[in-house]
């Protein structure tokens, strides 16, 4: 089973004040994450899914037009506990050279991450992925999440509305940039490319 104290934060809640407010983080991880996690428990309870790992279980249930459910929360609390684990406020980590090798600078890698967050219609999250050795963004609607797909997340930002409307309301963008330029921990995604 699942525990919300696998996912712990690396900085307190309002370590990330004022770009994202620890009502936020308390919403967003306290609570929302933690549904997630219940809900994921309370499914595979019985199943063959509950002595899977987590990536298991979204790889098997990916497949699985009977286990939708499962998948969605499996894969919402990666998400989530990926998204969470990548950020640390101006850590003063820097820039991943791959990065700027690959998208030219690091001007350009924001721009191509902020259009991709902004393209995303409606709930979901945009990402940098290692696809078989080469670094993109993509984006993936509602629960999807790259192992899903094959690939290796380095980077995720959450656009559903639940992860900036407090602090945000409507603008997308003052979030997206609020997270590229004082939240990202740049270090994490090194390690992670």
């Amino acid at each position: 089973m699942f525990s919300l104290e696998e996912y712990p934060l690396g900085f307190e809640p309002s370590a990330l004040e004022p770009y994202m407010s620890a009502a936020t983080i308390n919403f967003h991880h306290g609570k929302h994450l933690d549904t997630y996690i219940k809900n994921l428990n309370g499914l595979i309870t019985g199943t063959d899914y509950e002595k899977l790992s987590l990536n298991e279980i979204i790889i098997k249930s990916a497949s699985d037009d009977k286990a939708k459910k499962i998948f969605n929360n499996a894969a919402q609390v990666f998400n989530h506990g990926f998204f969470f684990a990548s950020m640390a406020r101006d850590n003063g980590s820097v820039f991943p050279e791959k990065l700027v090798k690959t998208f030219g600078s690091k001007e350009n890698f924001f721009e191509e991450f902020k259009a991709a967050a902004l393209g995303q219609f409606g709930s979901g999250w945009a990402w940098l992925v290692n696809d078989k050795g080469t670094l993109k963004i993509m984006t993936t609607s509602n629960a999807d999440t790259p192992i899903a797909h094959g690939m290796k997340p380095a980077l995720a930002l959450d656009v559903w509305e639940h992860s900036y409307y407090l602090d945000y309301q409507n603008r997308r963008g003052d979030y997206i940039d609020a997270f590229l330029n004082h939240l990202v921990d740049w270090n994490f995604v090194a390690a992670h490319i």
